[in-house]
């Protein structure tokens, strides 16, 4: 018989390693245990602060009785036809708020409930390696089968949508900006992905996360933009990375209606909305412009380069990108991507993120983020530099 002290855990959790961001964090708090200053590279939590518009927003409405009920259907319109503008001002995209647009309680939600509103046992979905954690773990939680779809460097990080012909899953992931590789696609990527979709009845599931963490003239393309998008394809916009809204808990996914109206129909069954006046912020920030988003931009581009000089003086390689919050470095001397992440903790104080916790395909990188102040990293550059010895690759 079994007992309350065995392991109460369903066996679909037990199948699950742990969480990468749990497993770090916990690395974190150790270390800091014991007195050691850990510079955290390892997590894309944005530092900077929600902007003044969702304060304000928020503060207003707080005091807005209706908004402290179960979550009303006019904060969910207002939102919906915000982010509806938003996306056609952005990528020219015209979406119907009622139908095409859903509220998430962050994009985390959205994306690992997707495989419970549109998976049947089984069936499969095309999975990116190296990728965020949440895609595959949302099809194994759904009971669905896990194909896993090679990002290489020799491709530039882009995924081979040729799979989708081979495989023929019900659904495929796909994230540009990428998280970890920050790898970009192009207008013709997303042409072919909707193609090969709409050949093999794909749905399609685009993580732009990053689509606003750009840098230069770079301008992140949307899957919906291109001849078809809607017909096959969903897209996931968060408030965590665009507007620093990270503990907010709030985003949207925008596209096919017939993927939005399951999601939504899942998400009446396991949660009851985004708080009302966390939606009125939201408002907020979709109309309030880009003029501190921009500012935003310009310190996240001090850091970064204050990291790949860092890097560079190591003769540690990176892959150049004009977008994310990451830089993904090969790891130097051949060590595995683990064992280097922890000598980098016990001899510099900086936690990154080893690339095999990304997947298989991650190992022999690591990632670095820029959500950290300047002066940390700063600090963090002159000890790679301090600890780097013979590093090379």
């Amino acid at each position: 018989m079994r007992s309350i002290e065995d392991d109460v855990r369903a066996s679909r959790l037990r199948a699950l390693p742990q969480y990468l961001f749990e497993a770090l964090a916990e690395t974190r708090r150790r270390k800091e245990a014991d007195g050691i200053e850990v510079i955290d590279l390892s997590i894309g939590d944005p530092d900077i602060g929600a902007p003044p518009a969702a304060l304000d927003a928020l503060k207003t409405h707080a005091d807005d009785r209706r908004l402290h009920r179960y979550t009303p259907h006019f904060a969910v319109e207002t939102f919906n036809q915000a982010a509806a503008e938003w996306m056609k001002d952005r990528f020219g995209v015209k979406l119907d708020p009622a139908l095409e647009i859903v509220p998430l309680l962050g994009t985390k939600e959205g994306i690992a409930h997707l495989p419970l509103a549109v998976l049947d046992t089984g069936q499969v979905a095309l999975v990116p390696d190296p990728a965020y954690p949440v895609y595959a773990r949302g099809v194994l939680l759904a009971g669905g089968e896990v194909h896993l779809m090679p990002l290489r460097e020799d491709s530039a990080f882009l995924a081979d949508t040729g799979m989708i012909g081979e495989v023929r899953p019900r659904l495929v992931y796909v994230n540009y900006p990428n998280n970890p590789t920050s790898a970009v696609a192009d207008s013709a990527f997303y042409a072919g992905l909707v193609a090969a979709a709409r050949e093999s009845g794909t749905l399609v599931a685009n993580d732009a996360a990053y689509s606003e963490i750009a840098f230069g003239d770079y301008r992140s393309p949307s899957v919906l933009e291109v001849p078809g998008g809607t017909d096959v394809a969903v897209e996931f916009h968060s408030f965590s990375k665009t507007f620093s809204m990270a503990g907010w808990r709030l985003g949207f996914a925008a596209g096919n209606r017939r993927i939005i109206g399951a999601l939504r129909v899942l998400k009446s069954n396991m949660d009851s909305g985004a708080f009302g006046p966390i939606l009125m912020a939201g408002v907020a920030v979709l109309k309030s412009g880009w003029d501190r988003h921009r500012e935003i931009l310009r310190e996240y581009e001090v850091r970064r380069n204050l990291l790949l000089e860092g890097l560079g003086a190591c003769g540690i390689d990176y892959h150049r990108s004009p977008a994310t919050l990451y830089i993904w470095a090969k790891v130097p001397g051949g060590r595995s991507s683990m064992d280097f992440a922890e000598s980098l903790l016990d001899e510099a104080g900086i936690l990154v993120a080893p690339g095999i916790g990304f997947g298989e395909k991650g190992e022999g990188y690591f990632r670095m983020s820029v959500t950290c102040p300047t002066d940390e990293v700063r600090r963090a550059a002159e000890r790679m530099r301090e600890v780097s010895g013979d590093w090379k690759n």
